[in-house]
């Protein structure tokens, strides 16, 4: 009875669940926002009096001019860069960028309500008040999802992948007031709560989801040249706009300035550790663009914690150098050893890319946090880079690094713990998800276009074209004159 009660379910009909939960969530976040959320005071019409309060002397200096082209930088990773990301399977590409459109679209939503719980409750009115820089926090809640649905990916229905935006915004939520507030660790670029939390919570939602039949999809589990392209788009994308994504809520000025220029350095030098250790594991040197398309990204995961301290460009360097190699031998070994001994099926590999270079970033800026000194710093420096003010005033570097592993340990328990019990959730035989031979098919739940008649070309004077019909007659090269 319990075996056929966590069985696989083989009724991928989502007629009335998907509907259902759209509406039933939608009209919750309608009347949520309605009870909660509030314009904050450089949104609101009250802009007015406020500048003229506080002696602001113009428009400009609204918080919408500094934040928001780092919102938008933000904005086109999470919906661009991470859904295209995921169209490398041959035949589930629209699942791939849809259910991230999908998953964003809901979790944003969600995300400014639990955050707004945590960092922004007015507990004089009651209200939550949200501004560009809530639209940041929120598209980075999301990307903890995002990363969890990069491991389930082709195994999941589009019901539970909103089950695991749900909880998986929750428990980012929680974890992360924890990791910055109550422990007060830095971590601008998420590192910590973003990447390894996200990493781990997939894998061991994955981990419970185990399908021990995943053979029978393997004729469409794997890439076609088209697929890996539009993929390659979707690195791209995150590629150019990670400096943006880990320097979009740190502080202004020089804080900002050096987080963009250490995930700069760290991204290029991976690219090119990548592609070394790609070449060298294949026969005759050629490259594995699974290793291209996502290898490439882990030194701006690495560096999301400490891109703001005072690391260096050299050590910048060096933080991408290391994990371009980590993050490949990730991708040669480590997954498939998972797969065959631990029975974790990790589709898009996040262990390689999140879940390994984000706890490897919590450490090394753990090791950067408790190395600060004045002579470095210098005394306001060092209080502006580690917030040491109020209660955290009489913190020391070493204590600081000491919370900010801890902090890093705190995101993989709840990312492990967490996504076990959802995964349990998720294995009820309520969510019409796909059999064993279904994954990774776009038309389970998706209405495809047929496949269009391949007609032989009249006018072959295209030099790209390297297939000639040999049947086709000289008349077929003329054009006639009208």
């Amino acid at each position: 009875m319990a075996a056929s009660f966590f069985g696989p379910q083989k009724n991928t009909n989502v007629r009335v669940g998907l509907p259902a939960v759209c509406f039933v969530w939608q009209i919750a976040m309608v009347v949520l926002f309605g009870v909660f959320i509030r314009y904050d005071e450089e949104s609101d019409t009250h802009w007015v009096e406020f500048r003229r309060e506080n002696n602001i002397t113009s428009d400009i200096e609204n918080d919408f001019y500094f934040r928001y082209p780092s919102f938008q930088d933000v904005h086109v990773m999470i919906f661009v860069g991470f859904g295209f990301l995921m169209t490398f399977l041959k035949r589930y590409s629209y699942g791939g960028v849809g259910f991230n459109f999908l998953i964003a679209a809901f979790g944003l939503q969600w995300a400014l309500l639990m955050q707004g719980w945590f960092h922004s409750l007015n507990p004089e009115t009651g209200k939550i008040t949200i501004g560009v820089e809530s639209l940041i926090n929120a598209d980075f809640c999301c990307a903890g999802s995002l990363i969890a649905f990069g491991a389930l990916l082709g195994k999941v229905s589009p019901v539970q992948t909103l089950v695991v935006a749900l909880f998986g915004v929750t428990l980012f939520a929680v974890e992360e007031y924890i990791i910055l507030d109550l422990l007060h660790c830095r971590d601008a670029g998420g590192s910590m709560v973003i990447h390894c939390f996200g990493g781990y919570y997939g894998l061991a939602i994955s981990w419970v989801l185990y399908r021990p039949n995943l053979h029978l999809s393997k004729r469409f589990h794997g890439a076609v040249y088209h697929s890996d392209l539009f993929a390659m788009i979707g690195t791209l994308y995150l590629w150019m706009y990670w400096p943006s994504f880990n320097s979009a809520i740190t502080d202004h000025g020089d804080g900002q300035h050096r987080t963009a220029i250490n995930t700069y350095l760290a991204l290029a030098s991976s690219v090119l550790t990548t592609v070394a250790i790609s070449s060298m594991s294949k026969k005759g040197g050629k490259l594995d663009m699974v290793h291209i398309q996502n290898a490439t990204l882990a030194g701006g995961v690495a560096m999301g914690t400490a891109a703001e301290f005072m690391i260096q460009p050299y050590g910048a360097l060096i933080v991408g150098f290391c994990v371009g190699i980590i993050s490949t031998f990730g991708y040669l070994f480590v997954t498939p050893f998972l797969e065959k001994y631990l029975k974790l099926q990790d589709t898009c590999g996040v262990h390689n890319l999140h879940a390994v270079p984000g706890m490897l970033g919590g450490f090394i800026g753990a090791i950067t946090a408790a190395a600060a000194t004045e002579a470095v710093y210098g005394a306001e420096g060092l209080r502006n880079t580690f917030d040491f003010e109020g209660e955290f005033e009489n913190r020391t570097p070493g204590t600081q690094g000491g919370f900010q592993a801890a902090g890093t340990c705190v995101s993989i328990a709840f990312g492990l713990v967490g996504g076990v019990c959802v995964g349990f959730i998720l294995r009820f035989p309520i969510w019409a998800d796909p059999g064993d031979d279904n994954c990774f098919d776009d038309e389970v739940y998706w209405e495809l276009p047929e496949d269009e008649e391949i007609v032989p070309p009249v006018l072959e004077y295209n030099n790209h074209m390297i297939h000639k019909h040999q049947e086709i007659s000289e008349s077929n090269f003329s054009v006639d004159q009208s």
